[in-house]
C-alpha cells in the first residue's frame, strides 16, 4: 500500500497496525522537510480473519455466521420501532435455535449412536474394541457401565464439552477482538442526526449483548444435554411398576428442563443491542448464574441417569425425531414470521435497489439453517456408517435426517438448472459487449481474441448483480423441500425407500436413487467442511482464500448469535477513528486534515470510520474509495445501514469523496448517488485494460486487472491529486500528516486496503 519495501509500525500490534514507509517514521520531528508534502500511511488489518491457523476452525461455525448476518439485513424503515425490534427478536430466536440444533447433533452422534444403539447392540459393539467397558452380552449383562443411563451419562460429556468449547471460543475471541472501547462521543453541537446507525456511539461495542447471549446460549446447550440424557431415563421410571421416588425424580426435572428453556428464552427476548450510547454494563449476576445454574442441573441429571436400573434395556433409538422435527418446524415458523415482518417494514421505504425486494434476512436466515441441518445430518449419517457399515444392526440417525437428506438431490437440480440460465444470459451479455467493444477503443486494431477475454470478464463481473436472486429461489426451494421432509417424515415415520415400497416402479427408484445419493452428498459436504478448514488451517494462501469470506461475514457485530466468529470491525473502526480524531487534535491549528482511503472492503471500514468521527472532525477528511462494495453488496443486501439516505449524508458530512470502479470488477461499483450527487462522488468507468491493444506506452498486452491494482491507472494519482490540493489549507502548511490508507494526503489518514 506505501509502495516500498522499506516500511516500518508506529502504532498497533501483531494482529492490526499502522506502518509508514521508514524515511517517513519520525516525520513529526521534522516539519521542515515535509512542508506542503503529505505522509502516507497504511492500517493493516488482514490479521483480523487471516492470521493464524485456528481462523480455519471457524468454518465449523459458519451457520452461526450467516444468521448474524441476517441480523443486519433488514430493510430501511421509517418510524416503525416495533418492527425493527420484532425483526431482531425473531432472528435471535432462529441463532438460538441452531444452537439447540448443533448440540442436539452432538448428542445424537455420541449418546444415541454410539451409547444408546451400537454399545447397547453385541454385534455392532463387537467390531469397536473402545466400546467393549460399556457394551452388553447377547443375554443383557455386562459391566457396571453397561446400563442404558449410566451409558448416556457417561456419552453426555461429549456435547457438554462441545458447549462449553463454544462459550470458551466466544469468551476469548471477545478479549482479543471485540474489546476495543471506542472513541469517547460527547455532544457536538454542530451534530445532526446521522441516517445510519454505524454512527451512534455504542454500535461497534455490543458487550453486554453478547455477554447475554453468551450466557444463554450456553445454557441452552447445557439444557439440551441434560434433556437428552434426562427424559430418556423419566420416560423408563413412568413405566407401570416402576420406583415411585425416581418417577417423582423424572417429573421434577422434566419440570425444571421446561423451566429453564423458558427463562433462556426469556433471556434472548428480553434486550437487544444498545447503541444510542457506549454501553459498558454487564448483567454479571445473569452471566454467571445462567450458565452455572443450567451445569448444575446437567451434573443432577447425569446422577439421575445414572442410578442403578436393572432390568432397562437400550432399544429402537432415542427420541431423535421428535427433538429434530420440532427445531425444524419451530426455524420454519420463525423464517415465515422473519419474512412477514421484513414485507411490512420494506413497504415503509420501499426501494427497488433492496435485494430480494427486502426478503434478504430471511433468505439468509434460511440458509443458515439449511447448513447447520447440513452439518448435523451430515455429522450423524457418517458416524452411523462408520460404526455400523452394511451390517444394518443399528437402526441409525432419526428418520428425519434422511429423509432432509433425500431432498439435496432435488435441490441440486434447481441449482443447476439457475446455473445454466445464468450461463445463457452471461453469454447474451458477452455477445452484447463485444458489440460496445469498439467504442471504447474507437482507434484500435480488432482482434475477436482479445476482444473475447475482455467482453466475458465484463460479463462474468454482472453476474453479482444476479447473486439476490439465485439467493431467493435457493432459499424458497430449501423451505419448500425442508417443510416436505417434516411432512413426510411425520406421517410415515420410516424413510424414503421404505415409505416408497409397494408403489410403482419410477417413484419406488426415484425414493431409493434419492436417499442413497442424498446421503453421500450430505456425508460429503460435512467431510468437505472439516477438510477444507485441515488445509487452510495448514496452508496460508487457503487460509486467505477464507479470510475473503470473513471479510463480509464478520464485519458485522455479534448481535444474533454469541458464537458467531468475532467481528474484526470492533477492533479496526476504533483503531481508525483513534487514529483520525488523534491526528486531527494534534495538527488543529493547521487545519487537521487527510485523505482517507480504502479498496474493497477497506472502504467499508472507512465509512464506518469516518461514521464516527465528530461532524467538525469529518468534515476535515475526503474519501477515496475505489473497488468498493459499499453499494453494491452492502447497499443492497444491507439497506438499513448503507442505504441511499446513508450515503449520501456521509457524502454531505466529508469534505469530499470519490470513487473509482470498473465494469470488470465483480466487487466494486458505483456509489449510484441521485441527482448531481452521482457525478460528484462516481467517476466514470475506468477503462480495463488500459490499452486494447500493444502500444508505445504498452508494448506488452495491458493485463484485466478486474478487482485489483486499481493504483496502476493514472486515475487513481490524478484524484488523490485533486483531493489533496482540494484539502490544502490556507494557513502556513499543517505539521507531517497522518497517513492514508492507500494514498497520501494533507495529512495523510490510515489505508484501510488492508
Amino acid at each position: 500500500m506505501l509502495g516500498d519495501p522499506r516500511t516500518v509500525r508506529i502504532s498497533g500490534d501483531d494482529t492490526a497496525a499502522v506502518f509508514r514507509r521508514t524515511e517517513d517514521a519520525d516525520a513529526e520531528r521534522r516539519p521542515d522537510d515535509y512542508r506542503g508534502k503529505p505522509v502516507p500511511e497504511a492500517y493493516v488489518w488482514c490479521n483480523l480473519t487471516s492470521g493464524n491457523g485456528s481462523r480455519a476452525l471457524w468454518l465449523l461455525l459458519l451457520p452461526f455466521m450467516v444468521v448474524n448476518l441476517a441480523h443486519w439485513m433488514r430493510p430501511t424503515s421509517r418510524h416503525r420501532r416495533r418492527l425493527v425490534r420484532t425483526y431482531g427478536l425473531l432472528v435471535r430466536l432462529v441463532g438460538l435455535t441452531l444452537t439447540v440444533l448443533l448440540v442436539a447433533a452432538a448428542c445424537e452422534v455420541a449418546l444415541d449412536l454410539t451409547a444408546w444403539q451400537c454399545a447397547g447392540t453385541p454385534d455392532c459393539a463387537a467390531d469397536r474394541a473402545w466400546l467393549g467397558f460399556l457394551a452388553t452380552d447377547a443375554s443383557g449383562d455386562g459391566g457396571w457401565w453397561s446400563q442404558p443411563g449410566r451409558r448416556l451419562a457417561l456419552a453426555a460429556a461429549v456435547p457438554a464439552a462441545l458447549t462449553g468449547l463454544l462459550w470458551y471460543l466466544s469468551h476469548r475471541t471477545w478479549s482479543a477482538y471485540e474489546s476495543q472501547q471506542p472513541l469517547p462521543h460527547k455532544a457536538d453541537p454542530e451534530e445532526e442526526t446521522s441516517r445510519t446507525a454505524l454512527g451512534r456511539p455504542g454500535f461497534w461495542y455490543g458487550r453486554r449483548l453478547v455477554a447475554r447471549l453468551r450466557a444463554a446460549h450456553t445454557a441452552a446447550g447445557l439444557l439440551t444435554v441434560a434433556a437428552a440424557v434426562g427424559t430418556s431415563a423419566a420416560r423408563h421410571d413412568r413405566r407401570p411398576g416402576g420406583p415411585a421416588l425416581l418417577d417423582a425424580l423424572g417429573w421434577a426435572l422434566d419440570s425444571t428442563l421446561f423451566l429453564g428453556g423458558g427463562i433462556v428464552v426469556w433471556v434472548v427476548l428480553r434486550r437487544g443491542r444498545s447503541e444510542n450510547k457506549l454501553d459498558r454494563g454487564l448483567d454479571k449476576t445473569l452471566v454467571r448464574w445462567l450458565p452455572l445454574s443450567a451445569l448444575v442441573l446437567l451434573v443432577l441429571t447425569v446422577l439421575y441417569a445414572g442410578w442403578s436400573r436393572p432390568g432397562w434395556r437400550s432399544e429402537g433409538r432415542l427420541p431423535g425425531d421428535a427433538t429434530f422435527g420440532g427445531i425444524a418446524l419451530v426455524q420454519g415458523l420463525l423464517v415465515i414470521g422473519l419474512a412477514v415482518v421484513a414485507h411490512l417494514l420494506y413497504r415503509t421505504s420501499p426501494d427497488s435497489r433492496t435485494a430480494i425486494r427486502g426478503f434478504g434476512g430471511p433468505a439468509v436466515a434460511m440458509l443458515s439453517c439449511a447448513l447447520g441441518g447440513v452439518m448435523s445430518g451430515g455429522g450423524a449419517q457418517r458416524v452411523s456408517d462408520w460404526l455400523d457399515g452394511s451390517q444394518g444392526s443399528i437402526d441409525g440417525p432419526p428418520v428425519l435426517l434422511t429423509w432432509q437428506a433425500s431432498v439435496i438431490p432435488p435441490l441440486l437440480i434447481v441449482v443447476a438448472v439457475l446455473c445454466g440460465w445464468f450461463g445463457f444470459r452471461t453469454v447474451q451479455r458477452k455477445r452484447r459487449e463485444m458489440e460496445r467493444m469498439p467504442l471504447d477503443y474507437p482507434d484500435e486494431r480488432k482482434d475477436s481474441t482479445r476482444t473475447r477475454r475482455i467482453a466475458g470478464t465484463r460479463a462474468r463481473a454482472a453476474l453479482t448483480d444476479r447473486a439476490p436472486l439465485l439467493v431467493g429461489i435457493i432459499s424458497a426451494v430449501t423451505l419448500v423441500l425442508g417443510a416436505g421432509a417434516l411432512t413426510c417424515a411425520w406421517l410415515t415415520e420410516e424413510t424414503p425407500s421404505q415409505a416408497a415400497q409397494g408403489t410403482p416402479d419410477v417413484l419406488e427408484g426415484s425414493a431409493e436413487t434419492a436417499q442413497a445419493l442424498g446421503s453421500w452428498l450430505i456425508g460429503f459436504g460435512f467431510i468437505l467442511f472439516v477438510t477444507w478448514g485441515r488445509r487452510a488451517y495448514k496452508d496460508p494462501s487457503a487460509r486467505r482464500t477464507i479470510g475473503i469470506l470473513w471479510d463480509v461475514g464478520t464485519f458485522w457485530p455479534r448481535a444474533a448469535h454469541p458464537f458467531a466468529p468475532p467481528c474484526y470491525a470492533e477492533r479496526a473502526v476504533p483503531d481508525l477513528t483513534w487514529r483520525m480524531a488523534t491526528w486531527t487534535r494534534a495538527t488543529q491549528a493547521t487545519g487537521g486534515r487527510l485523505v482517507l482511503s480504502g479498496h474493497s472492503q477497506g472502504s467499508v471500514l472507512a465509512a464506518a470510520a469516518a461514521w464516527q468521527l465528530r461532524p467538525s472532525v469529518r468534515r476535515r477528511v475526503a474519501l477515496l474509495t475505489y473497488g468498493s462494495p459499499l453499494e453494491r453488496l452492502y447497499g443492497r443486501w444491507f439497506p438499513a445501514h448503507f442505504g441511499p439516505a446513508a450515503l449520501m449524508s456521509l457524502h454531505r458530512e466529508v469534505d469530499c469523496w470519490r470513487n473509482l470502479h470498473r465494469t470488470t470488477d465483480p466487487i466494486g461499483g458505483p456509489i449510484n448517488l441521485h441527482g448531481d450527487c452521482g457525478p460528484q462522488v462516481d467517476r466514470a468507468a475506468l477503462k480495463d485494460p488500459l490499452a486494447y491493444g500493444r502500444t508505445e506506452a504498452h508494448p506488452l498486452p495491458a493485463p484485466i486487472l478486474g478487482h485489483g491494482d486499481y493504483q496502476a491507472d493514472p486515475a487513481f494519482a490524478e484524484e488523490r491529486a485533486r483531493l489533496l490540493a482540494r484539502l490544502k489549507p490556507e494557513v502556513p502548511s499543517p505539521r507531517p500528516s497522518e497517513a492514508d490508507p492507500v494514498t497520501p494526503g494533507p495529512a495523510d489518514p490510515p489505508d484501510t486496503a488492508g
